[in-house]
């Protein structure tokens, strides 16, 4: 095989991902025709065995709808997180359960990116917060993105809900709060879709490769952040990494 049809949703976070799995290809000869948009209509080209690897569903819970008869999990990338933050690293808030008796000192009003919403609203409920004056500003994920970007720099501190890996975490700024009921969900797995009967048609040395590929939600921050804010292209980033010059040693 020289050739198949590697696909990935719209966004610098996929996009990083799938620049890893690209060069991976193209070291194996292999020049993949690449095909992104919304999430929908890759899952509908994924059932239709239109693709041939998607990059990445993050199982369980945001992708589990693109699984079925005609896909195959192969690998473990990273472990994705939905989690809330405060934008203020040095705050002694540790926990959700402390924000309903925090005082006024925090921003009420929660931007949150609509993929979020679901999970912010379950947040409200389970730790008191709507009673405790907080609300939920929902807006396009870009757009919250910027928002929260400019929070970090704020004089009052603000609760930041994101998606781990996420540029702002390489950025620094913010801490992660601990969120014991588990309202934000659990931690998933980020694994590569294969249309049926893809893997029998690979080399054997080639799927063992994408098998054990390793990544890090802290690897694909700083590949967002490279491409976000130092300019860096999806494969620019992914060449820095590779020869450790994107993390710190």
């Amino acid at each position: 095989m020289t050739s198949l049809t590697l696909a990935y949703p719209e966004s610098t976070i996929h996009e990083a991902t799938a620049a890893t799995i690209i060069r991976v290809l193209e070291a194996n000869d292999i020049e993949p025709e690449i095909v992104t948009g919304p999430k929908q209509a890759l899952a509908d080209l994924l059932h239709k065995g239109e693709i041939d690897i998607y990059v990445a569903a993050w199982l369980p819970d945001e992708d589990s709808d693109l699984l079925g008869a005609g896909t195959t999990q192969l690998g473990r990338l990273f472990q994705p997180e939905a989690c809330c933050c405060i934008s203020d690293e040095n705050s002694t808030l540790t926990s959700l359960s402390d924000l309903a008796q925090a005082g006024q000192g925090i921003a009420r009003t929660i931007v949150t990116p609509q993929s979020l919403t679901k999970r912010m609203e379950q947040v409200l409920r389970t730790y008191n917060l709507a009673e405790a004056g907080f609300t939920l500003e929902v807006l396009p994920d870009e757009e919250a993105l910027a928002r929260l970007n400019a929070a970090l720099a704020a004089e009052q501190p603000s609760l930041l809900p994101l998606f781990q890996p996420c540029f702002l975490f390489h950025q620094g700024g913010l801490r992660i709060l601990n969120d014991p009921h588990k309202a934000m969900g659990g931690e998933m797995e980020a694994t590569l879709l294969l249309r049926d009967g893809l893997r029998d048609e690979l080399e054997t040395d080639l799927v063992d490769e994408l098998d054990e590929l390793m990544l890090s939600a802290k690897i694909i921050s700083a590949m967002d952040y490279a491409m976000r804010v130092e300019g860096m292209s999806a494969d620019e980033a992914a060449e820095a990494w590779q020869r450790g010059k994107l993390l710190p040693r």
